[in-house]
Parts: structure tokens; sequence; C-alpha cells
């Protein structure tokens, strides 16, 4: 768990360093920085309109086939 925390610490830098990298006049950066924020606001968005709409979230589940019979 700590190493997750630790990741998305890292991912975070590096993509606010590469913003900084954009404000500093790297224009070709724009395109590829705004692909997560657009799809973060997207699936915000989707969460938000199915609240409004009383769609309670699914349960997850997974299926690691341990049920099955062997043969």
């Amino acid at each position: 768990m700590i190493m997750t925390k630790t990741m998305v610490v890292v991912g975070v830098l590096i993509y606010a360093f590469l913003w900084a990298l954009y404000a500093s006049g790297d224009s070709v950066l724009l395109a590829p920085l705004l692909i997560p924020s657009v799809l973060a606001v997207m699936v915000a968005l989707g969460v938000g309109l199915q609240r409004f709409m009383g769609i309670e979230p699914r349960k997850q589940h997974f299926d690691d086939g341990s049920d099955e019979t062997e043969q």
C-alpha cells in the first residue's frame, strides 16, 4: 500500500513538472497534458450524473476461477 501511495505522489510530481515545462514555453506538451485532465473531468461528470439520477454504483466482483471443478 505504501508503494502505491509513493507511486501516485511521484506521478503527480512528474505531471506537475511537465505542466511547469509547458508554462515555460514548451507548447508541444499541451495535448498530452490535457488528456488525463479531460478524462478525469469526464469520469467525474459521469459519476455525478449517475448519483443525480439515483443509480447506485455496481459492486465489484472478481471471478478468479477457483470455484470451477478441476479436470
